[in-house]
């Protein structure tokens, strides 16, 4: 059994998938409390249901693309067999995490996008050192970066532990403080070795929940 907070198909806002049709499994559970956390909702809520039936309730979407998130979908041991699920039924599958835990539980070709907090966040340092490691190509780094701090901290990191030469970067901002704009211009006045990110689902529909 998981604990799954909604199911739904949609746009994929965010990672190098963006603007794919995807569906999403969101489980419930999760072991940080970010401060600008959009999916509080996730933290608690969910209902438990079989793996069969969340399979059987994806196919409905005749998609080919499948995001589990969260929360931290980690958190919940049946994760990684239900990646293997939808791997044998022929679905490219992404799941994002915040990096905590130990992200070899799902091996590729399942890609991993690895949420790395940045210090407004409240959890830098949240990061389980080791995954740096298990990182390999297909997989991606993402930091949400909320102000000029936290956009040098995270360039530090990428540099630190060269994740450019490794995986896919996305640098997404905080768009209640931070324009994807200024972002923009800071990415470009240092020349970093990332890709801007924005929340397409959100410029398409704002704050609605289940897109």
């Amino acid at each position: 059994m998981v604990n799954v907070s909604e199911i739904f198909k949609s746009i994929q806002g965010e990672s190098t998938h963006a603007g794919r049709v995807c569906s999403f499994v969101r489980l419930a559970g999760c072991n940080l409390r970010c401060s600008y956390c959009d999916t509080e909702y996730a933290q608690h809520d969910g209902t438990e249901q079989t793996l069969e039936s969340i399979v059987d309730e994806v196919r409905t979407h005749r998609t080919r693309l499948v995001e589990i998130t969260g929360g931290e979908p980690l958190l919940q041991p049946e994760t990684p067999i239900l990646c293997n699920r939808f791997l044998d039924l022929g679905y490219t599958v992404l799941v994002e995490t915040n990096g905590t835990l130990d992200i070899g539980i799902v091996q590729p070709p399942v890609l991993r996008i690895v949420d790395i907090k940045c210090p407004s966040s409240g959890h830098d340092g949240s990061f389980l050192e080791k995954n740096f490691s298990c990182l390999v190509a297909g997989d991606e780094c993402k930091f949400v970066i909320s102000d000029k701090s936290d956009f040098l901290w995270a360039l530090a990191v990428v540099y630190r532990e060269a994740l450019h030469e490794i995986v896919q970067v996305l640098f997404s901002p905080n768009m209640v403080q931070l324009s994807p704009a200024e972002l923009a211009a800071w990415i470009i006045e240092e020349n970093a070795p990332v890709r801007l990110g924005v929340q397409l689902h959100k410029l398409l529909w704002g704050e609605r929940r289940g897109v």
